[in-house]
């Protein structure tokens, strides 16, 4: 596992990015390939208050997938989880929708 993870890592984050993550044994090598790496032991407390956010999140992407998706196959995964990242990152854009949207088909971004 902790070779799919840093793999994962390679190609996915910048290696000047801030990284935090439990301390899971599967994330031993990520300070090889990021700037920092900052471990918390997981309990009651942090799950509560730290991850928080993380934990609404994935709730609100479980409910999104099983609301839209009745049937989800393993093979789309990865779509599915794209486009609630997509909306959640546009969650405030309101009434500047279209004129971001615009300005984003203007310079390709």
């Amino acid at each position: 596992l902790s070779l799919e993870i840093n793999e994962t890592i390679k190609e996915s984050i910048d290696n000047q990015s801030i990284v935090f993550t439990d301390k899971s044994t599967s994330y031993v090598d990520i300070s090889d390939f990021v700037e920092l790496h900052i471990t918390e032991k997981s309990d009651k407390e942090t799950t509560n208050e730290t991850l928080k956010w993380v934990h609404i999140t994935i709730s609100n992407a479980k409910r999104n997938l099983l609301g839209n998706y009745h049937k989800i196959k393993r093979k789309y995964l990865q779509l599915y989880l794209n486009e609630f990242i997509y909306k959640l990152n546009r969650r405030y854009f309101g009434d500047k929708l279209f004129e971001r949207l615009i300005i984003a088909n203007i310079t390709a971004v």
